[in-house]
């Protein structure tokens, strides 16, 4: 999870428009317009895991509406994510970081520790003690490790692809750590292309970067 910019662009514009139509004639927030701008803004990722490898993208209200007209067709209180975390998050962790107002990263600290299969484990250190920060924490953990045989399974395929994408990150930060000249610049655009808000499991990336700042100081300041 990390900070997405709601920005005021032409497709918000007409999503924002879409939902008060539907508002008005209760109908559903689930429009084209809402869709379209939502994956803009978070870069076609879930905006809690940050997978981009997913099949089902829903909307998710942060706060949830139960049955609030207002908060249902909120355009800052929707959120693009997949099934996975959208069914795990449902009404059980409120109130959570709002990532469009807030820096994640200097709030959660995102760690990958151990190798190979068991010795493996992913840890969310909390750097704020709000009520906020904690729940976040608890939600992601129960993203990327279940709590029922069915999104443990699930859960178990996210993890198999964060490894996947980090071990490339890592591959390419050792490349770059021996490369010289013209080698060494394709290899920092590249790093940096890693560390961009779109690019997937971008919290993971930075703090690899974060915990090694003086070896890496130089690529640090890609960090947003």
């Amino acid at each position: 999870m990390i900070k997405v910019e709601r920005k005021r662009t032409e497709k918000s514009e007409k999503a924002i428009a879409s939902l008060k139509i539907e508002k008005s004639k209760k109908g559903s927030y689930n429009t084209p317009e809402v869709n379209a701008a939502l994956k803009e803004m978070f870069h076609g990722k879930c905006y809690i895991c940050e997978n981009k490898q997913i099949t089902s993208y829903q909307i998710e209200h942060l706060v949830s509406h139960r049955g609030n007209m207002d908060l249902k067709y909120d355009w800052n209180n929707l959120f693009l994510a997949c099934a996975h975390c959208n069914n795990t998050k449902l009404d059980k962790f409120e109130p959570i970081v709002d990532c469009t107002k807030e820096n994640v990263e200097t709030l959660i600290a995102f760690r990958r520790t151990g190798y190979f299969g068991t010795d493996e484990k992913l840890l969310f250190d909390m750097l704020d003690c709000r009520i906020e920060v904690q729940n976040t924490v608890k939600l992601l953990h129960e993203v990327y490790y279940g709590s029922t045989p069915q999104k443990k399974m699930e859960a178990t395929i996210l993890r198999r692809t964060l490894r996947k994408e980090l071990s490339e990150f890592k591959e390419y930060v050792r490349e770059y750590h021996e490369a010289e000249d013209e080698e060494k610049e394709d290899l920092k655009y590249l790093l940096q292309q890693h560390l961009k808000d779109s690019s997937p499991f971008a919290a993971f990336k930075r703090w690899l970067i974060r915990d090694n700042k003086e070896a890496f100081a130089e690529l640090y300041v890609y960090l947003a």
